[in-house]
């Protein structure tokens, strides 16, 4: 599984998606890390719509460190940490941009935020379906009909996994020319309904462990379940460097 990244570099991806965007085609983005590992071995549907992305990159410290292990190097691209440049890129190309998730204070914060930080830039649609929303339901499909009156060409999805890539890969047939992040708690963050990680947390490689102490009840299991993949994983990336 650690070869479904496709994508290496942050600026790779970007400069992809650029290119989409101004070819008018449509994209999807997904960031692997462990929990997604965990629950891709259990989740059919997951891993099928992992499969039909047409971007996958690292998002944390362990697939980047087993990527090494394997020999094939990749860069560390959370979803937040994309949700900047692609908006002032959207900015600068007059490109409308719409969020799906969350809750309705955080996108309008978030919202407000973003247009301040990167002038001209138009968020189109501001969606925050029922808590829980089923990917495959007819509410799921009512948020991108909405989404699609909006004008929106690209869209920040804040579900979280794996209803965020399973909406994902349904919107992308949908809607075409529209280009879809999962972003996780990415807007949260930026609208201050969540604080993140301290920045040398993050260069450490333990942002886990603040978000595992802001939540342990709801984190600390999902760790565990995660750790106790490693030992397979390592594995699977030593007999990727033998093949290689």
């Amino acid at each position: 599984m650690l070869a479904l990244v496709n994508t290496a570099t942050r600026a790779e991806l970007l400069d992809a998606l650029e290119a989409r965007l101004a070819r008018g085609e449509g994209f999807s983005v997904a960031t692997l890390n462990l929990d997604h590992l965990v629950k891709l071995r259990a989740d059919a549907a997951f891993r099928a719509a992992y499969a039909r992305h047409s971007h996958v990159v690292a998002d944390g410290w362990p697939v980047v460190v087993l990527r090494r292990l394997a020999g094939r190097p990749v860069d560390l691209v959370p979803g937040s940490d994309l949700v900047g440049p692609l908006m002032a890129h959207a900015a600068r190309h007059g490109i409308p941009v719409g969020f799906l998730g969350s809750t309705e204070a955080a996108l309008t914060r978030a919202a407000d935020r973003l247009q301040a930080e990167y002038p001209g830039l138009k968020v189109v649609a501001r969606i925050s379906p029922p808590f829980g929303l089923d990917p495959n339901s007819k509410e799921a499909g009512e948020a991108l009909q909405q989404l699609a009156r909006s004008g929106a060409r690209v869209c920040l999805i804040a579900l979280g996994a794996p209803r965020q890539e399973v909406l994902a890969a349904r919107a992308v047939e949908s809607l075409p020319r529209c280009g879809f992040i999962s972003v996780g708690a990415g807007l949260d963050f930026i609208a201050g309904s969540q604080r993140r990680a301290p920045l040398w947390m993050r260069r450490v490689g333990l942002e886990w462990l603040w978000r595992m102490l802001s939540d342990p009840r709801r984190l600390t299991g999902r760790y565990i379940r995660c750790a106790m993949i490693l030992p397979g994983l390592t594995q699977a990336a030593l007999r990727m460097r033998r093949h290689a």
